[in-house]
């Protein structure tokens, strides 16, 4: 029962963070570090790729009808909006596969509960969202420099504590995007990297593992998938609203909180 809630709690993090500008890795991080959760190997891989998994499908799920109207100006084969997006899509794709590519091992130190690095992050992530917040309302569509440089941000927010959604919404709005846009080109841009990320390891055979449970998994897929495609709606309007400096007192105040804590259990343990 315990391993169920863990996967649950898990699971509404992973659903919350992905589409708020908090920073799903670092959130789960501090989670698996208050929660005493020890999983490595297979087993913590297996559900971290289950809990993006179904963030991903949550994203499919609400932006649909877009989805499906890119995929069918790609098939008409003409250089239209559609067409032109998907490139853009692309485009904002590269520089974070070449780091997943070249710096995976690197990538991967970072994830071993380095709570410091991730208040630090969090912290980051506070001032971004601040910054874009009192930032001037524009109408420009998302162009193909944009891409790039929004882009580059996601690449840069691979790092636990830095919020993907919150680096690259906040970029594009930086660069006079229409922040309804912004967020769009945001969870969409996100999706092939996931999916790729995912076969990727499966071909790597890097899930398989006979002591991973069936159940939990379930469970945190289900919990990420609800929450997820409520969080995606929500956070569309808060940034039409322009409504993001309440995230970034909250990123300053869950890194204040967090670090207070672990350096209090770090000095108890010395003792």
């Amino acid at each position: 029962m315990e391993a169920l809630l863990r996967a649950l709690i898990l699971g509404v993090i992973q659903g919350l963070t992905e589409f708020l500008p908090v920073s799903s890795s670092g959130h789960l991080e501090l989670a698996k570090y208050f929660l005493g959760d020890t999983s490595v190997g297979e087993e913590s891989l297996l559900m971290t790729v289950t809990l993006h998994a179904a963030t991903a499908l949550a994203t499919l799920v609400v932006f649909r009808r877009d989805i499906w109207q890119i995929l069918q100006g790609l098939f008409q084969g003409k250089w239209n909006e559609e067409s032109q997006f998907a490139v853009k899509i692309i485009i904002s794709m590269i520089p974070a596969a070449l780091v997943g590519l070249f710096y995976e091992d690197a990538i991967d130190a970072l994830f071993n509960q380095r709570i410091g690095l991730v208040c630090a992050m969090l912290v980051v992530t506070g001032l971004l969202l601040l910054l874009a917040d009192r930032a001037k309302h524009n109408d420009h569509p998302v162009r193909f420099q944009d891409a790039l440089w929004i882009g580059i941000a996601q690449a840069i927010a691979i790092m636990p504590g830095i919020s993907r959604s919150g680096a690259t919404v906040s970029t594009a709005v930086l660069l006079g995007i229409d922040r309804q846009k912004a967020a769009r080109f945001s969870f969409l841009m996100v999706v092939p990297l996931i999916l790729g990320k995912m076969s990727k390891d499966i071909l790597d055979g890097e899930l398989q593992g006979d002591s991973v449970s069936l159940l939990p998994l379930i469970i945190g897929f289900a919990g990420a998938f609800v929450v997820g495609i409520a969080a995606c709606l929500w956070m569309v309007q808060l940034v039409k609203h322009s409504k993001l400096r309440y995230f970034s007192l909250y990123c300053f105040l869950v890194a204040l909180v967090a670090y207070l804590i672990y350096t209090q259990q770090g000095a108890l343990v010395s003792h």
